[in-house]
């Protein structure tokens, strides 16, 4: 007889099983240390079998286990999955499996399941460019890889997959658009794009139901990208956009007055938040327009006259506003350092240099 022994250990917690093998009375007796392939096959097959039963009683595959035998660690894993579903953790396992298995699109299917439970997981976000990759969604792998990168910087395999979506892709550099904002009312979903001096021409944005596309062509011949799949649907004809210039603004009409927790996702939420505006008693039959109230409230402040400081400050806010980010900083630096007696948008003078103190010539500064 001869026994193998495994040892596996995780968080503190060793657990140990063994493989016996028993040597019929009928074979020639031969050492004790001399095992057949036939026998180390069964062992080596017991053995990982045993780990697989452990793992998922843990909920935890490690890549190794999964490189050792993908088709049986993914079956181990839907099992797992059908007792905890909320677990990141095994779609993003799983999702590497599918990939080994070359199941391309059902790798896709659990890297987004992984990054709808949890959206900051680089890991999947490689995987789910990788997938893409193999099913020559380059586009959509690009993109991956660079939200991983966000999140990875460290990771620099991840470049050489970028590089290689950007060669698929013709040679043409394509760049995420980083730069955005959001925000919603109960009826819109409103997405900010920091970018200066864009023209109608060169902007094309695309609403889809659980989709917003957007590309932004420069003069350099690069194109800048943003592709977003929504959390929830939207109304694409009911959607519009607006070019400023320091920005490009994308209001996307809601299908349901529905809280959105995040611009990103897959699905719906369990226990969706609807808005509840405030209105009269049901017997007035009337509900307030929160939109437009807030547009007309906008509209009345930029049509008010101001004079004196007031119209000062209101230039002031609304040069912050429009600037650019450099503009931005300019103006924070050179008030912060002035003491509040300079106010400069010249980022390339006041950002190589410290901002004196320059009160008017009436005046005299002291500090307190």
């Amino acid at each position: 007889m001869i026994a193998l022994r495994v040892s596996w250990q995780q968080d503190g917690l060793v657990l140990r099983s063994h493989c016996t093998l028993t040597q019929s009375q009928s074979q020639p007796p031969r050492s004790r240390t001399f095992l057949t392939a036939l026998e180390i096959y069964q062992a080596t097959e017991a053995l990982l079998l045993t780990l697989l039963i452990l793992m998922a009683s843990e909920q935890s595959f490690p890549d190794s286990l999964i490189d050792e035998d993908p088709k049986r660690t993914l079956e181990e894993l839907t099992r797992a999955l059908e007792q905890n579903s909320e677990n990141f953790e095994l779609y993003c396992q799983r999702a590497y499996a599918n990939i080994l298995l070359k199941n391309y699109s059902d790798a896709v299917a659990d890297a987004k399941a992984t990054l709808g439970l949890k959206p900051s997981c680089a890991t999947a976000y490689m995987r789910l460019g990788i997938a893409e990759y193999h099913l020559k969604n380059y586009l959509s792998a690009h993109e991956a890889f660079s939200k991983g990168q966000n999140l990875d910087e460290s990771d620099s395999t991840i470049s050489v997959w970028i590089k290689r979506c950007e060669e698929n892709m013709g040679g043409k550099c394509v760049f995420l658009i980083k730069r955005h904002d959001w925000y919603q009312t109960e009826s819109h979903v409103i997405v900010t794009l920091m970018m200066k001096n864009a023209t109608k021409e060169n902007v094309k944005i695309k609403f889809e139901d659980s989709k917003l596309i957007a590309s932004v062509a420069l003069p350099s011949g690069d194109d800048f990208l943003l592709n977003f799949s929504l959390l929830h649907h939207i109304n694409p004809d009911q959607s519009i956009f607006k070019i400023l210039s320091s920005k490009i603004e994308i209001k996307m009409k809601k299908t349901e007055a529905v809280r959105w927790e995040t611009l990103e996702g897959e699905g719906a939420p369990p226990n969706l938040k609807y808005f509840t505006p405030d209105q009269y008693p049901s017997s007035s039959h009337y509900t307030r327009n929160w939109d437009k109230l807030v547009g007309d409230i906008k509209e009345e402040e930029k049509n008010e006259k101001l004079e004196g400081d007031a119209a000062l400050n209101k230039l002031f806010q609304q040069i912050y506003s429009d600037g650019s980010d450099e503009v931005k900083r300019a103006m924070n630096k050179s008030f912060t350092e002035s003491g509040g007696t300079v106010l400069s948008t010249n980022w390339k003078d006041v950002g190589k240099r410290k901002v004196d103190v320059s009160p008017p010539d009436d005046a005299e500064w002291k500090k307190f």
